[in-house]
């Protein structure tokens, strides 16, 4: 596509309005961040390191931290709603990697959204106490819960900034009760948190224990990468991105350590580390007369949420994809009167289907989900470094360059076999983007029989979609 052509498209197409401040986007970042990986992956972090479970999640937002610097150069530079596929593109120039990119940002998506479908279920039998065959039941209704969000998603939902701060508020809520029940039992002399200084990893050393742990609490700590999609909607994104961004980050690891350390503190590591609603035992054991359903209900909501805005994302970049002429045009099609990609969200779904019935659990499901943004990060710190040759006219951002660097470092190290990470969790990562070069390869093959050429992907225009 030529210059002359995408500068046309470029003046006919609206820019998008700039509605968000520095409040609302701050409730953006944390409401993104908050969600299924405190609420369901701390028992097996305890798993992994025994009573000091807050320590994986510190070292956690550590890293995400470092990572959140570079964004924060890159969206101050480029304060476009692509994401990681423009910089990567911008970096690099290679169309393959800018797509492979874009794809595993959708495919942690849709693993996001399976391990929040898991979790809806296990919270789902516990609200209910529902006698449910523990695997089996648990299966069916995440399947079932999926199908309900694909409706949603094929119906049509606006996504509003104002709904969004409704469902923070609720999803804070629950970390909170967390928390004051963590104080209370200070209080009142109840819980051991003496055990918050314990490491128990078995015949492994804390150091390799720890690692593991990050590598699964990291979950916990994304989604402040998708923030940068909201940059084309924020009011002077270079001048207040940085503060609040950082702010948001900050906040959410404060609650995150503070909820870890109170869930030891009142539920053994082993017991915590059972079944899939651990922060409903730390209710059940520091506020016995505390309604368990409506926390319960709390922690669905969360869940809930987190598998939406996952499937939405997913199908819509999926879509968007398609219609740069990157995948099959099949996944384009949009109905005609939902004016839903409708193609794009069944394939998405199905998808979804097979991580819940063929590997079920959330550790590995969460665990995937990280491994697949921890890629992305890598890519994105080097491409950092990589842009410094090109400056741009305007006033931006600049992180010292050692944080780039060790970014790209810990990363990259967190999707080494250093990590301890189950082999499933490279398995469904390696199938998840084989489907995603096959899809590539097929496009190539019928774009070059067609004499259309190879497949070429503009993130600018995604970002569009």
């Amino acid at each position: 596509m030529s210059e002359t052509m995408d500068n046309r498209q470029s003046s006919e197409q609206p820019s998008l309005k700039r509605v968000m401040g520095p409040g609302l986007l701050l409730l953006f970042i944390v409401g993104d961040i908050l969600g299924t990986g405190i609420y369901a992956l701390t028992g097996k972090v305890a798993n992994q390191v025994g009573g000091a479970v807050w320590v994986p999640f510190l070292v956690a937002f550590v890293i995400a931290m470092i990572t959140a610097f570079s964004y924060l150069e890159l969206v101050t530079k480029y304060p476009k709603a692509a994401g990681a596929a423009l910089y990567t593109h911008k970096a690099f120039g290679i169309h393959f990697l800018t797509y492979m990119v874009a794809f595993a940002v959708m495919c942690s998506g849709i693993t996001s959204a399976s391990t929040a479908s898991r979790a809806f279920a296990a919270n789902f039998v516990e609200a209910f106490d529902l006698d449910f065959t523990a695997g089996i039941g648990i299966t069916l209704l995440g399947i079932a819960f999926m199908a309900v969000v694909a409706i949603v998603n094929f119906r049509g939902v606006s996504e509003s900034v104002k709904t969004n701060v409704v469902l923070t508020c609720i999803e804070l809520s629950g970390l909170l009760i967390i928390i004051m029940i963590g104080l209370w039992a200070l209080g009142v002399g109840d819980g051991d948190f003496a055990r918050v200084t314990t490491f128990d990893t078995g015949d492994r050393s804390a150091l390799s224990a720890v690692i593991a742990g990050t590598a699964l609490a990291f979950f916990a700590m994304v989604g402040f990468e998708d923030s940068v999609n909201m940059a084309e909607e924020c009011k002077e994104p270079t001048r207040i991105f940085p503060k609040v961004l950082l702010t948001g980050l900050v906040i959410t690891g404060i609650i995150y350590i503070l909820v870890s350390i109170t869930a030891i503190a009142l539920v053994s590591p082993s017991e915590l580390g059972e079944g899939d609603t651990p922060l409903l035992k730390v209710v059940q054991a520091g506020a016995p007369g505390f309604p368990i359903g409506i926390f319960a209900f709390i922690t669905m909501f969360a869940v809930a949420n987190t598998a939406l805005i996952n499937m939405l994302m997913a199908s819509r970049l999926l879509y968007g994809i398609s219609r740069e002429g990157i995948l099959p045009s099949a996944f384009g099609k949009v109905h005609r009167t939902r004016r839903t990609p409708y193609v794009a969200i069944i394939f998405t779904t199905l998808v979804a289907f097979g991580l819940i019935t063929f590997v079920g659990e959330v550790p590995e499901l969460g665990g995937t989900t990280a491994l697949l943004l921890l890629c992305v990060f890598t890519i994105v710190n080097i491409a950092v470094l990589v842009l410094r040759r090109h400056p741009v006219e305007h006033k931006h951002f600049r992180v010292p360059t050692i944080f780039p660097i060790l970014g790209a470092i810990t990363s990259g190290l967190l999707v080494t076999p250093i990590a301890d990470r189950p082999v499933v969790q490279y398995q469904i990562a390696g199938i998840l983007l084989g489907i995603g070069a096959v899809l590539w390869l097929v496009t190539y093959a019928v774009n070059k029989r067609s004499g259309r050429g190879g497949p070429e992907i503009d993130p600018e225009h995604l970002a569009e979609r």
